[in-house]
């Protein structure tokens, strides 16, 4: 509709999507048919990152609105899955997001932004991150990893994991899927927990919080901890700057992690328990997130 009207429309359709290849090259050829430019991926690099631009030219000025998420533009997943998005006009996002478009659909190279991407940096980044907390930890400060992904089995990440578990860091993971990650060995993974939620919904979004001594780094997007998200797939996490959004991220981990109606519990042989309630009220993130408060959004704490 929009193209049809005489706006600027482009639009980057990957075809490498798993049971939606035909629908996705459908939906493509309708857009090209309506005025779109589309484009289909970058070569042998699947291309899952999940972004939005739109800007708005009124009265002599320009708005840019950035929407950045951990799911997929489907209104039929949308339905069931959970995911994390954000919708904003702050200028450093549309920056990031539109030098991003640019190095995508080739009409520029790469230039410097905030915006965690793969197979650029993702890895290196992510592993500065859980090396930091290592480091205070070492150091007696506060720290504390807690991981939301879907997948957990990257070689090179589990390593930094383990080490950091073995400096002192209380690290907690909500992997949903497969984990390779062996919890509770001793001398080994002693402070690391890996729970998996699976309940009414699907548990989508990646969420990445790093404690930083109190001041605590969140990141959200499209990467899972797998080799081929760090080296065959074009990724994209984004950093939560606002402290109230930055509070809701954070309370979502918080219901994560009070689940005790969803929630299976990974043991050190890698079998998973059914987490059961003992002696407290049944709580049920898939219910809760309808009534949360924004006080309790604002005392919202994963480590003192």
């Amino acid at each position: 509709k929009a193209a049809a009207s005489g706006k600027h429309v482009s639009v980057l359709v990957e075809i490498k999507a798993r049971f939606d290849e035909e629908h996705n090259m459908r939906e493509a050829r309708k857009m090209e048919q309506a005025g779109c430019f589309v484009t289909y991926g970058s070569g042998n690099i699947k291309t899952h990152a999940k972004m939005m631009m739109i800007v708005r030219s009124k009265d002599e000025s320009v708005t840019r609105y950035v929407h950045l998420s951990s799911g997929n533009y489907n209104e039929e997943t949308a339905k069931s899955y959970t995911d994390v998005s954000l919708m904003t006009t702050d200028e450093a996002y549309a920056h990031d997001v539109a030098e991003f478009f640019n190095a995508i659909t080739g009409h520029s190279l790469p230039q410097r932004y905030n915006i965690i991407t793969a197979p650029l940096n993702t890895r290196k980044q992510l592993t500065a991150l859980i090396r930091q907390e290592a480091q205070s930890a070492r150091e007696g400060l506060s720290s504390g990893i807690v991981l939301k992904v879907n997948a957990l089995e990257d070689e090179a990440i589990m390593e930094e994991l383990y080490k950091a578990s073995q400096a002192g860091v209380p690290i907690q993971l909500i992997v949903r899927g497969i984990c390779c990650l062996r919890p509770a060995q001793a001398g080994v993974s002693d402070n690391i927990t890996v729970r998996s939620i699976v309940g009414t919904f699907l548990e989508h979004a990646r969420i990445f919080y790093f404690h930083r001594q109190g001041d605590p780094q969140v990141y959200v997007g499209s990467t899972d901890m797998m080799l081929r998200s760090f080296e065959a797939r074009i990724e994209s996490l984004f950093i939560i700057k606002d402290p109230v959004l930055r509070q809701q991220v954070i309370n979502l981990l918080t219901y994560d992690l009070r689940d005790n109606a969803n929630a299976y519990l990974m043991h050190e042989d890698c079998t998973k328990v059914k987490v059961k309630p003992q002696g407290e009220p049944i709580f049920n993130i898939h219910k809760a997130f309808f009534h949360v408060t924004l006080e309790e959004v604002m005392q919202a704490r994963l480590f003192t």
